[in-house]
């Protein structure tokens, strides 16, 4: 989970389209029906490969140098950031179900409080790791 940042080669195509390629991760490609859509789309196929990539425990690749990036004459190289926090955040937010014990004491005391345990949790929790 982190930001990353990628070359992507954008190469125009005929009808005003652009195909991205990102050399330093296989099969990571995309298209976009103009400039602007295309930078959109190149952002969602390369978070979503690298948060795979993250799923699987899966080795992220070092991102190139772009100007070591070979690239027909029409094409360019772009950097493309992305954070799978972020996207982690938007996409996978199930909830999910913990056991935790407490003192009796805390308990009671939280109770009549009205302490809402699972607020508490998350945001001790993002605290913890340093989550905004």
């Amino acid at each position: 989970m982190a930001k990353y940042l990628f070359p992507a080669v954008f190469t125009p195509e005929p009808n005003g389209a652009h195909s991205i390629n990102f050399p330093d991760i296989e099969g990571c490609y995309t298209q976009g029906d103009n400039l602007q859509d295309a930078y959109e789309m190149a952002e969602d196929v390369l978070c979503l490969l690298l948060y795979d990539l993250e799923e699987s425990k899966e080795p992220i690749p070092a991102p190139s140098n772009p100007t070591d990036i070979a690239f027909v004459q029409g094409s360019f190289v772009s950097l493309i950031g992305v954070d799978t926090l972020e996207y982690r955040k938007f996409h996978d937010n199930k909830a999910v179900k913990k056991t935790l014990t407490l003192p009796q004491w805390l308990n009671t005391i939280a109770e009549e409080k009205n302490v809402n345990f699972s607020q508490v949790l998350q945001n001790a929790l993002k605290d913890h790791l340093g989550i905004q």
